[in-house]
């Protein structure tokens, strides 16, 4: 990657125009093709990009005995069209580095619901207490159930785990309270929609259909919380 902080003045040219007025920036150029121009604001969005494929050309040009540097990226057209292009004019550069950054990972995130399935069958009795862990990943016909369990009384509870909880995960908990209730070893079964944040939508219909919501807290269950911050 090659990053250029430099005074510059950008204009776009291809299916509408734009122009950027001299001003200092942060240029990009990727190892995948792709030109970003950034601002020092903005948050992480581009002021202008040009996506790969496309191809930069360097030249120097000089307007009243003063040199200026001059980007020129293009960007790969269907045969017979107008390519879009991207006009950087440099008038002053302040930095310019290369940086091999290697293969990226890619992004992991942390929390994912596999991740509070494993925390909640450690410790079940975060949603309720007594409650106890029967099995991870329950068949059933139609997929598995996150977590089976049973109450301080005996009784089945299904557990359905989402980072976020919306309407479409109370209505995957729907059907399989549907289809383990059939079951005469597990009936009857209730249900516990577990989530680090629920919707108010998802709660009114979890409460439509009997289902308990659960809200998780995952850095409480990892330990991670300030023990001074509880209240008990």
């Amino acid at each position: 990657m090659r990053l250029v902080v430099a005074r510059c003045q950008v204009d776009y040219a291809g299916r509408l125009t734009a122009h950027l007025p001299m001003a200092t920036r942060v240029l990009m150029i990727k190892a995948d093709g792709s030109v970003l121009v950034h601002s020092d604001g903005g948050s992480y969005k581009p002021l202008n990009w040009m996506s790969p494929p496309c191809t930069v050309r360097e030249t120097i040009i000089e307007d009243d005995g003063v040199e200026r540097v001059e980007w020129t990226v293009t960007a790969k057209a269907a045969k017979g069209a107008t390519p879009d292009t991207l006009r950087i004019l440099i008038e002053e550069i302040h930095h310019d580095s290369n940086h091999e950054l290697g293969v990226d990972p890619g992004l992991q995130k942390d929390g994912v619901e596999k991740h509070l399935q494993e925390l909640l069958a450690e410790h079940p009795g975060a949603l309720l207490p007594g409650l106890t862990l029967v099995r991870r990943e329950f068949p059933t016909a139609i997929g598995p159930v996150d977590l089976m369990c049973r109450d301080s009384d005996g009784a089945s509870v299904a557990v359905e785990i989402k980072r976020r909880g919306e309407i479409d995960g109370v209505e995957q908990l729907t059907r399989y309270l549907e289809l383990l209730n059939r079951d005469p070893l597990l009936a009857p079964v209730r249900g516990i929609f577990a989530a680090q944040e629920i919707k108010p939508q998802a709660r009114v219909l979890a409460g439509d259909r009997g289902i308990a919501c659960a809200v998780v807290d995952y850095d409480a269950l990892r330990g991670l919380d300030d023990p001074t911050d509880r209240l008990f």
